[in-house]
């Protein structure tokens, strides 16, 4: 199939690398037009770049409303509606349950949970203007069991889960469909200090991080092959496309069956 997404607008946060750049590639791809946001200038813009005019890229650090807000406004700015939200941004965090500190709290309740509220917020009267639209987290398989993330991060990941099923109850009304995608070992650069990190390195250096981590993200699934981003960023393009159309308040999880394997010793 192709054109899954013809004349769709869809913006995804997080877009300059990783899952938010596949997704975005693939969007594209499908017919929409996309806004990616990002920390990165330089990254967001080559990205942009080429993509196409299809695909645009705003400047926004998504702890911040403000610039929540600006995304948001601008892909209606630039392309008249807006019909998904992918709210991807992300990134690792820190805590322990004897020793966990208030601002790491915060830092973590900003950088994954209220930050794609507020971009749903900001989205939903323009979705409304269209007779609806589509809002997929991105949540984690952390959210789901033990040992696959930090106390923290796993508590907050799961609050963005429960959070997604309950706004697609009362959104669905609006013909707003409301769910998110909880991945687990998939291979990206967050693994080793996430975009920017990877940008200060060569090509081959990547390539041999890359390598090392699927290999050693193979063993931590029954199919004994690590996931990839744009294993993602197909699950968004099902959740986002006609094709899911009576999915609502759903986590789709895309682990390889990791969550189906025993804890490992911790």
């Amino acid at each position: 199939m192709a054109d899954r997404l013809a004349g769709k607008v869809a913006v995804i946060t997080g877009g300059t690398s990783g899952i938010g750049e596949a997704t975005a590639e693939l969007f594209v791809s499908e017919g929409a037009r996309v806004v990616i946001c990002g920390r990165s200038v330089e990254k967001g813009q080559a990205v942009a770049d080429r993509l196409g005019e299809n695909c645009q890229f705003v400047i926004a650090d998504i702890t911040q409303e403000t610039d929540i807000k600006k995304t948001i406004d601008a892909a209606v700015t630039a392309f008249g509606r807006l019909d998904i939200l992918f709210n991807n941004a992300g990134g690792p965090t820190h805590g322990l349950v004897d020793a966990v500190e208030e601002e790491a709290i915060l830092y973590a309740t900003r950088l994954l949970f209220s930050s794609a509220a507020l971009a749903m917020k900001y989205a939903i009267p323009f979705m409304r203007e269209v007779g609806g639209g589509v809002i997929i987290n991105n949540s984690s398989v952390a959210a789901l069991r033990d040992n696959q993330g930090d106390l923290v991060y796993s508590a907050v990941k799961a609050a963005l889960t429960h959070y997604s099923k309950l706004a697609g109850v009362r959104l669905g009304p609006d013909g707003i469909r409301v769910n998110c995608i909880s991945p687990g070992a998939i291979a990206t650069p967050i693994f080793w200090g996430g975009s920017a990190r990877a940008n200060t390195l060569s090509d081959e250096e990547n390539n041999k991080k890359m390598q090392k981590l699927q290999a050693n993200l193979a063993k931590a699934t029954p199919l004994k092959f690590s996931g990839l981003a744009m294993d993602i960023a197909h699950g968004a393009l099902f959740l986002a496309s006609d094709e899911g159309r009576f999915i609502n308040c759903h986590d789709l999880v895309v682990d390889g069956g990791r969550t189906s394997m025993f804890n490992e010793p911790g």
